[in-house]
């Protein structure tokens, strides 16, 4: 008899505090269990292991009914999530992790099984970097006729919807950064904002392509997938950012900024991107991350965050740490 599904400590931790999450929390157990009999599927567990778990979701291995190895995905409900099967249909296995099945409710994705212990993250940089730019490439679909491109947010949109919040969430917040670093965050809302409406380049773009965001395929040596989309419409610079603020550990201790911008062009020049598009994505998508983690408390991410943006613009914040004392994402 198959052992019952166990809810991960680590996700656990990460839901109890909000009543949604404690609600979606107490589901799961009875939601995989409905899942499995739903799609004839078993749970390939060992007796004492538990499901593996990533930010937001819940992923069960198990076989499916030819023995194929298969996992059940389980998704919290949130707006980052709610284009990822539509993502993931239409890259059809492209790049990215192959959807077999899907419930109509979209609670539980069955997807293909990669290998959760072989990621980007323990992959030499210049490698890394190579088989992302290769990803990235293959990613950046442009838009058709297809029913599922109506599930996929705009980019554009989202960075005028920025251009307002920010300025209020930062005062709100007690303007936690310098007015500088802000101010270069609304200037990139304004232009690529204004501009990615109308851009002939606007794709469909992986919004969370960092290291550990991509896996190996079993049985195929070399060939990786990405998995977790969080996918938007729009310039494919937007994908860059996530490379830069996660592994700052491997940057140059004694150079660190300079070596930031070699990873940055190193990265377009891997995937084929323009640099002044990604640096200004990734400004923004940093001061916006910085704003979050001030919200949530969490000032070392914070400070992370406004290093890494503070860097792209060629200017350092005051009161920010040395990179090696800046914890990592």
């Amino acid at each position: 008899m198959a052992p019952a599904v166990v809810v991960p400590d680590g996700l656990r931790r990460r839901y109890l505090g909000s009543r949604d999450g404690r609600s979606w929390l107490e589901g799961l157990p009875a939601l995989a269990e409905r899942s499995m009999a739903g799609f004839g599927a078993t749970s390939d567990l060992s007796a004492a292991g538990q499901p593996w778990h990533g930010h937001g979701a819940m992923v069960l291995p198990v076989r499916l009914a030819d023995g194929t190895p298969a996992v059940l995905k389980f998704p919290f409900p949130h707006p980052e999530a709610a284009a990822e099967a539509a993502a993931l249909e239409l890259w059809d296995g492209q790049g990215a992790v192959g959807l077999l099945d899907r419930d109509a409710a979209g609670t539980c994705l069955v997807l293909e099984r990669l290998d959760p212990e072989n990621s980007l993250l323990d992959v030499q940089m210049a490698d890394a970097v190579r088989i992302w730019g290769s990803l990235v490439r293959r990613l950046s679909r442009p838009a058709s006729d297809a029913p599922q491109w109506a599930a996929v947010p705009a980019l554009a949109e989202h960075a005028e919807q920025l251009s307002d919040e920010l300025p209020a969430e930062w005062e709100a917040l007690g303007r936690p950064f310098e007015r500088w670093l802000l101010e270069a965050a609304l200037q990139v809302c304004q232009t690529r904002g204004a501009v990615g409406r109308r851009s002939s380049r606007d794709v469909l773009v992986h919004g969370d392509l960092h290291y550990a965001n991509v896996l190996a395929r079993p049985g195929k040596p070399g060939e990786y997938a990405a998995i977790d989309p969080q996918a938007v419409f729009g310039e494919p610079e937007y994908a860059v950012a996530p490379m830069l603020w996660n592994r700052l550990q491997d940057l140059d201790a004694q150079a660190p900024e300079t070596a930031l911008l070699a990873r940055l062009d190193a990265l377009c020049s891997a995937a084929g991107l323009d640099r002044s598009a990604a640096l200004d994505w990734s400004v923004l998508r940093e001061v916006a991350n910085a704003v979050d983690y001030v919200r949530l408390g969490r000032h070392g991410d914070a400070q992370r965050s406004m290093w890494v943006a503070s860097t792209l613009t060629g200017r350092r914040h005051p009161g920010v740490p040395p990179v090696s004392e800046l914890p990592a994402a």
